[in-house]
């Protein structure tokens, strides 16, 4: 990998994990669905005007029903999900439950024929699926039931879009689909979030957090994750999944002064471990097409 794709590989993966952090500083004082909007209007206002200079958005019109679609279970619902989860649950852990989603890829894969299971990645399944349930038995209490069903929406959510990207948009830009998906996320939301945004103005660092998600861990990042696969090809740019949860828990324990518990170490051991080999595929050469396409299964951020 060359000195520029290490640079963008890095950092996308701090990237990627700091929005849990940013979420759980917002939604003490904006609602998940305000926020949501926020989000995605920041998002559309950067990413919608580059995408239309480049001709994307008009390759994306077209397949506007998949487009609904992938809108709703990529990032509509998880974003919502995720905002109303850590309400209850620390950022740590809803960065390190959020790393189920290759598992879950992989499963869906395997359920829908798109893909098989040998040994190796049936046991990556077996041991990060032990990874979740640590995370779950040592970390969540029984008032964190409602937390970890919006936890499990968020992880289908994030496995499903790629499905969706891969078998109805697939030849589709990527910036194009993605800029898209926030501006028809940020209509649908308006009405929820003009109704519920705070009648007051909401502390600095709300304001920060809030800006940090729409800029940088939404705009920002998708320019440079496109940019990664440009650099490195889709198959490494899906290394990134790996990052993310560490720097989630980094971060969570550093500024927010979350704990550092047992399960977070134990789970995130575990499911690491069984994503790198329930997704790791048989070494086989990428062909010219694939190695510029961007990679459904990197599509899903926080």
């Amino acid at each position: 990998m060359s000195r520029r794709g290490w640079l963008l590989f890095l950092t996308m993966g701090a990237i990627w994990g700091v929005p849990y952090m940013m979420i759980k500083v917002a939604v003490e004082h904006i609602t998940p669905a305000s926020l949501v909007f926020l989000r995605c209007a920041i998002g559309a206002v950067l990413l919608v005007p580059i995408a239309a200079a480049l001709g994307h958005l008009r390759a994306v019109l077209p397949r506007w029903r998949p487009l609904l679609v992938f809108a709703a279970v990529e990032v509509a619902g998880p974003w919502l999900l995720l905002s109303a989860a850590e309400q209850r649950l620390s950022s740590s852990l809803s960065g390190l439950l959020t790393a189920a989603v290759p598992l879950v890829g992989a499963l869906l894969g395997w359920i829908t024929g798109a893909d098989r299971l040998g040994p190796r990645r049936l046991a990556g399944l077996v041991v990060g699926l032990a990874g979740v349930a640590a995370l779950v038995g040592l970390d969540l209490g029984t008032g964190d039931l409602m937390a970890l069903l919006q936890m499990t929406g968020v992880i289908l959510g994030y496995a499903l879009g790629p499905f969706v990207l891969s078998r109805y948009l697939s030849g589709v830009p990527g910036l194009g689909v993605v800029a898209a998906a926030l501006a028809v996320t940020s209509v649908a939301y308006l009405p929820a979030a003009a109704a519920q945004l705070p009648r007051a103005w909401p502390p600095a660092g709300v304001v920060a957090a809030v800006t940090v998600l729409g800029v940088l861990c939404t705009a920002v990042a998708f320019l440079l994750f496109f940019a990664l696969i440009d650099e490195v090809g889709p198959v490494r740019a899906t290394v990134i999944t790996y990052l993310n949860p560490a720097v989630a828990v980094a971060l969570g324990v550093a500024f927010l002064g979350e704990p550092f518990t047992a399960g977070i170490v134990v789970g995130f051991v575990l499911v690491l471990v069984g994503s790198v080999l329930a997704t790791r595929k048989n070494p086989a050469r990428p062909s010219a097409e694939e190695s510029r396409r961007p990679a459904p299964a990197t599509v899903a951020e926080p």
